[in-house]
């Protein structure tokens, strides 16, 4: 029996089977992308009360769907509680924002008319820069931090394939009126088949993550390979080291310097010659899609001239990316 058959032992509750107790959130998550859809999914797996907002076009069109995931920590089947913007509902305690980082302007339209003074907001986007376009647009106060950890790709048939074998969402709060809510989520987290990590304070891990993916995603862009591939060639490892130092120098000097045991295992991850992965902003370049190159690369270059730090290897590695958001620009404009 396939995973994908409503009937299959690996599915769950359907949408008339819900069942709401006291304790759990009011959950909506925007779209059903791979981050959204898998993290909503294993929370809505675990029986908390988890909504969608998604398209109008896919609202209609995908009403007898399944959310369907492939991971080898355990698939997941079920039919999820959607609905559009034209009728989103109220009352949400939280909201999980999981888009890119290009479709932030649009993603905060989305959710503003659910959004209440009792809202609380957790992006799990990367990077830091999409922090103050949420406060601007609501408030600190209402806006958590947070990201996912995992290797998540959605295929044209709608499956979502996780590729690697962990999947960590770390969140934490930015004002202690949200703590309230993040215990509630901490709580449905436990009972979750997810690597639920309430982090406080939550600034160094997303620093941390941000030095990360820096260094993975503008190295594997600019060689298109992985990181096996690259590490064979002559220079490759000296560029990635380079990279990340260069990475690390703006975060100690932004005030968030990695451990030396964080470094040490991301020189590990990063100079292991059997990796096979990429950076998922590489597998959007192979299908000629929109990149998270401005809100990763570019940020961190920006807050490296601010700094007056040389970073001669991540201008080298946004250079490419601009080139190839240009030339992407040129193609859909023809």
């Amino acid at each position: 029996m396939s995973v994908n058959e409503p009937s299959s032992p690996v599915c769950y509750a359907a949408e008339t089977d819900w069942q709401t107790t006291p304790e759990n959130l009011r959950i909506l998550v925007l779209g059903m992308g791979a981050i959204g859809g898998y993290v909503g999914g294993r929370l809505a797996e675990a029986g908390a009360d988890v909504t969608f907002l998604v398209r109008e076009r896919r609202l209609h069109a995908a009403a007898k769907q399944w959310l369907i995931a492939r991971s080898p920590l355990g698939d997941l089947c079920l039919q999820p509680r959607r609905v559009g913007a034209g009728d989103p509902g109220s009352g949400y305690d939280l909201v999980i924002l999981a888009c890119k980082a290009y479709d932030l302007d649009s993603a905060i339209d989305a959710i503003a008319p659910v959004v209440d003074d009792d809202t609380t907001i957790l992006p799990l986007l990367n990077g830091l820069v999409h922090l103050d376009a949420l406060d601007a647009r609501f408030s600190r106060r209402q806006v958590m931090a947070g990201f996912a950890h995992m290797a998540l790709e959605q295929r044209s048939d709608g499956v979502i394939h996780h590729l690697n074998d962990f999947h960590r969402v770390v969140y934490g709060t930015r004002h202690a009126s949200q703590k309230a809510h993040a215990r509630r989520l901490a709580a449905l987290g436990d009972k979750a088949n997810l690597d639920s990590r309430w982090a406080e304070p939550i600034e160094q891990p997303l620093w941390d993550k941000f030095v990360f993916l820096a260094t993975l995603a503008g190295a594997t862009c600019l060689f298109r390979a992985t990181l096996g591939e690259i590490l064979h060639t002559r220079s490759g490892e000296r560029f990635i080291l380079d990279l990340l130092q260069e990475c690390t120098a703006v975060a100690s000097a932004s005030g968030q310097p990695p451990t030396a045991e964080t470094l040490a295992d991301y020189r590990e991850l990063l100079t292991d010659h059997t990796a096979a992965y990429t950076a998922s902003m590489l597998r959007h370049m192979q299908r000629d899609a929109p990149t998270e190159a401005e809100h990763i690369l570019g940020d961190m270059l920006r807050r490296a001239d601010a700094q007056g730090i040389e970073a001669s290897a991540l201008a080298l590695a946004y250079s490419n990316l601009q080139a190839y958001e240009h030339r992407l620009q040129g193609k859909a404009v023809g």
